[in-house]
């Protein structure tokens, strides 16, 4: 029984493609340039808080208070 809800909901998934389409909109149109900034600091250049911090001359609390609005915005517009 389990593995029939289980496949039931992975059919509802997105192409990965068109997921990463999703992304990618989601993060240059909703998010504000300083939190597009900050998210691709930290998860595509892989830059520590502490690093993003210091460039931009602020608290590594500032920074990690600007990550999770970031993420909690993407997550909210990628909802189906």
């Amino acid at each position: 029984m389990d593995d029939i809800l289980f496949e039931h909901y992975s059919s509802l998934r997105l192409p990965k493609q068109l997921q990463l389409q999703r992304v990618r909109r989601v993060i240059r149109e909703e998010l504000t340039p300083l939190q597009r900034e900050t998210l691709l600091d930290f998860y595509f250049r892989e830059l520590t808080i502490t690093e993003i911090a210091q460039r931009r001359g602020v608290y590594k609390s500032t920074v990690t208070r600007t990550l999770a609005r970031a993420e909690k915005r993407l997550r909210r517009f990628l909802q189906f």
